[in-house]
């Protein structure tokens, strides 16, 4: 697939999920289970942003309990066991890209700036992204969503 001036993989089908944020809270918080989140990816790779992680740390940092604030550390510590993607030049590209068709488009990226960042990642590696925020990401082309049943 060529963005702009680029060239992004091109699967016969997807080779791995990102995951989003959500999805991981969901689980921490009993929500769903990690065989919930499993019988949606089945056997395909599934991998963290460090986008997820500074909103995750960000979360954690944030509560007001420290019960709470262990809880989320503990989870943020094993999620970082998964294989976490790079944000590279070529995520920035796509980035770009994507922000500036969101522009056009009579939308703007600034609200959502972690969402874009999220569905770069996925579209540069050709991977599906797991959320339940369908809306979140509306409007993003070439982005594959990979949506929680209701």
């Amino acid at each position: 697939m060529t963005r702009g001036g680029l060239t992004a993989p091109v699967a016969d089908h997807r080779v791995g999920v990102l995951i989003d944020t959500c999805i991981w809270i969901d689980v921490e918080q009993g929500r769903l289970s990690p065989s919930d989140v499993a019988s949606i990816t089945a056997s395909e790779p599934i991998y963290l942003s460090p986008v997820t992680l500074a909103e995750l740390a960000y979360g954690a940092e944030l509560a007001s309990d420290p019960d709470i604030r262990q809880k989320r550390l503990a989870a943020l510590r094993r999620l970082r066991r998964k294989p976490t993607l790079l944000i590279d030049g070529i995520t920035g590209e796509i980035f770009g890209d994507i922000a500036a068709q969101l522009r056009r488009q009579g939308r703007h990226h600034r609200y959502r700036v972690q969402d874009v960042w999220l569905a770069s990642q996925a579209i540069q590696h050709g991977y599906g992204f797991l959320t339940r925020n369908a809306r979140d990401f509306e409007g993003i082309p070439g982005l594959e969503l990979v949506l929680l049943p209701s």
